[in-house]
């Protein structure tokens, strides 16, 4: 049974690294537990299995048959599930991911980028065209060397 790893075991993982991510950011959050007996809790479970939209597949189980927990909401909005939470984690997008702020657009954040570097490419060609012209009038060639052989 080497390398073989309980899917309890790899969830229960899942979810304390989801825990300890949210921790360290003091992000607060509160952890459903799905497998109580209790009507709270049959609710709770029913609601993850209809409204999750990823399966949260792991090694061991890959298309699971239901949502495997962790799945992440927001009050009753679905964020995500542990790869998608992993993912925005990596990629500094946490905030985003969890909805705490409004999704930045990557376009906007690089068209605004874009746009002061294009101001800046554009005032250093008109510097260059500006002494081409003055070059032009000193020496009638532009600046340019005579290399005749």
């Amino acid at each position: 049974m080497d390398g073989w790893v309980p899917l309890v075991s790899s969830v229960k993982k899942r979810q304390q690294r989801v825990a300890l991510i949210l921790d360290s950011k003091q992000i607060e959050y509160s952890v459903i537990d799905i497998t109580e007996s209790s009507e709270a809790a049959t609710a709770e479970k029913e609601f993850m299995q209809t409204n999750a939209l990823q399966k949260g597949s792991t090694i061991s189980d890959p298309n699971p048959r239901y949502p495997l927990p962790p799945q992440i909401f927001k009050d009753e909005v679905y964020c995500g599930d542990y790869e998608g939470f992993d993912a925005a984690n990596e990629e500094d997008k946490l905030e985003e991911f969890l909805q705490l702020r409004p999704a930045t657009s990557t376009t906007t954040a690089e068209a605004v980028k874009d746009s002061e570097a294009e101001e800046t490419a554009a005032v250093a060609v008109a510097d260059d065209t500006s002494e081409n012209k003055e070059n032009k009038t000193e020496d009638n060639n532009g600046g340019a060397a005579n290399d005749e052989v």
